[in-house]
C-alpha cells in the first residue's frame, strides 16, 4: 500500500504543478518557492529545533498561542512553522516575524522528506488537527523523531476513509508518538482506527486558549473611533464563493431599516478580495477597500477587508459577527474569535468544521443559527433593536470561551518529556 501510495503521488507531480500554474492567476504567490515544496530550504531554517506544521490560515491562528508559550519556555531552542498554502504563510509570518523560521512543508515523497529533515534535524515535530502523510510519518519513525498531533481532530466523514484502508491506516498510527484529541468523540475515532490508548490524550480544543491582549482591544478602541464613532457596524469573515451576494443582499435590506449601519466584508481567501470589490460596486454601494489606510466617511457603506492578520483587531470594531463557509457547504471557520470580543456570533447551518464548539455556543445561546438573507437580516434586526438581546448573546459567547480553557497548559506538559529541560 504505501508503495503504491508514492508511485501514485510521483506520478501525479505533473498535474500538481498545473494546479499550482492555475491558482496563481488568482493568487500569483503560488507560482513561487517550489523548491521548497520538494524539501530545499537550506539557509531557511536553523535545526536541532521544534518543527510545527499548521496547513493552512486556520490551523495557523490555532497554533500562535502555542508557539509563543513554547518560546517563552524554550528560548534557546529554534522553532520552524511550515504550511501548505501562501494564505498560511503570510499568516505566520504576520503572527511570527523574524522569531521563528518559515517554509512550505514539501510534497509527501521519500525523496522531498529525507532531503527536508536532513536539513532541519528537528528534536519534537508537532503537527495541528489532523494531517496524516505516510512517508513524512514513516521518515520521523525511522529517525525516532516524536511526532506529536496536536489538536487533534477526526470528523466522522474522515474516520470512514480510514477506515477503507484498514491495516494501512493502523501501521501509520502506531508510528505516531502520541495525539491529544479535541475531545473525548474525535479520541474514540482514532481508538477505533487502531490507536492504542497509550498513545491518546483529550487535552480539549486550543482554538479556547485565545484572547484579546489590552493592545488589541486599545487599538479597536481607536479604529472605531476614527470609523464609526456613531454608527452600529456589523463583520461578515471568511466569506466563500456564494456567501458574498447574500451578504451584500442582507447588507441592502438592512440599510433601509439603519441607513447609518457599515459593514465590514473579509473574504477567507486573498484572490477573492477583487470579487467582492467587484460585487460591492455592480450592487451600488459606497465601499472602500481597507488597504487603501482611507478612513470610511459617513456615507461609506462597505469597508472590504483585504490585509492579512487583523480580523482580530477589525472583530473588535463591531457589535456583531457573521462568520463564512457556514452559508455554503465548507463547514465553517472559527466562532471562538469574535466571541473573545463578546459580541453575538451568527452562522449559517453548515458548521461541521466547529461541531462541538458550534454545539457548546449553541447550548449557551451564544451562536444564532441563520440559512440565507432574509433570516440573516431578521436576526441582525432584533440584535441592533435591542441592546439587552445583543449583550446577552455576547456575554454567553465569551462565558462559553472562559470556560472551555486550558487545552494549551495541558498540551504543554505533554511536551515537556520530548524538549531538554527548562533552566530556571
Amino acid at each position: 500500500m504505501e508503495s503504491l501510495y508514492t508511485a501514485l503521488f510521483y506520478l501525479i507531480q505533473p498535474f500538481v504543478w498545473l494546479r499550482l500554474l492555475l491558482r496563481s492567476r488568482k493568487a500569483p504567490a503560488y507560482r513561487k518557492r517550489w523548491a521548497e515544496r520538494y524539501g530545499y530550504c537550506r539557509g531557511k531554517v536553523e535545526p536541532g529545533g521544534i518543527l510545527l506544521h499548521s496547513v493552512s490560515v486556520g490551523e495557523t491562528l490555532a497554533a500562535i498561542p502555542l508557539v509563543r508559550a513554547l518560546r517563552h519556555r524554550y528560548p534557546t531552542i529554534p522553532i520552524t512553522v511550515t504550511t501548505m498554502t501562501p494564505t498560511g504563510s503570510e499568516r505566520a509570518e504576520s503572527a511570527f516575524g523574524q522569531n521563528v523560521h518559515h517554509v512550505y512543508l514539501p510534497y509527501d515523497l521519500p525523496c522531498a522528506m529525507k532531503r527536508f529533515f536532513n536539513t532541519v534535524r528537528p528534536k519534537l515535530v508537532i503537527v495541528m488537527e489532523t494531517e496524516l502523510w505516510p512517508n513524512m510519518i514513516n521518515e520521523l519513525y525511522q529517525r525516532k523523531i516524536p511526532l506529536v498531533i496536536a489538536n487533534a481532530r477526526l470528523s466522522a466523514r474522515s474516520a470512514k476513509g480510514y477506515k477503507k484502508l484498514g491495516r494501512f491506516t493502523q501501521r501509520l498510527l502506531s508510528k505516531i508518538t502520541l495525539i491529544a484529541a479535541q475531545n473525548e468523540e474525535d479520541g474514540s475515532r482514532f481508538i477505533e482506527l487502531g490507536l492504542k490508548r497509550s498513545q491518546l490524550t483529550v487535552t480539549g480544543s486550543l482554538k479556547f486558549d485565545i484572547s484579546v491582549t489590552p493592545e488589541l482591544a486599545a487599538r479597536a478602541i481607536t479604529l472605531r473611533r476614527q470609523w464609526a464613532p456613531h454608527r452600529k457596524v456589523w463583520i461578515a469573515t471568511s466569506t466563500h464563493d456564494g456567501e458574498e451576494s447574500i451578504i451584500l443582499d442582507a447588507h441592502r435590506q438592512l440599510l433601509a431599516t439603519f441607513p447609518d449601519l457599515l459593514l465590514i466584508l473579509v473574504p477567507r481567501h486573498p484572490e477573492r478580495f477583487k470579487d467582492a470589490r467587484d460585487m460591492a460596486r455592480k450592487g451600488g454601494f459606497s465601499y472602500i477597500m481597507r488597504s487603501s489606510g482611507e478612513k470610511p466617511s459617513s456615507s461609506t457603506q462597505v469597508v472590504i477587508g483585504d490585509t492579512m492578520g487583523e480580523l482580530m483587531m477589525l472583530y473588535g470594531i463591531a457589535d456583531l459577527a457573521f462568520v463564512g463557509g457556514s452559508l455554503v457547504e465548507r463547514g465553517g471557520h472559527n466562532p471562538l474569535e469574535p466571541s473573545a470580543h463578546a459580541i453575538p456570533v451568527l452562522m449559517g447551518p453548515h458548521t461541521f468544521n466547529f461541531k462541538d464548539i458550534c454545539a457548546r455556543l449553541q447550548n449557551a445561546d451564544g451562536l444564532i443559527t441563520v440559512t440565507d438573507a432574509g433570516s440573516l437580516v431578521n436576526e441582525i434586526t432584533t440584535l441592533l433593536t435591542d441592546e439587552d438581546y445583543r449583550l446577552y448573546y455576547g456575554r454567553h459567547a465569551v462565558e462559553v470561551l472562559h470556560q472551555n480553557q486550558g487545552a494549551l497548559q495541558r498540551l504543554l506538559q505533554l511536551l515537556q518529556p520530548y524538549l531538554p529541560q527548562r533552566s530556571h
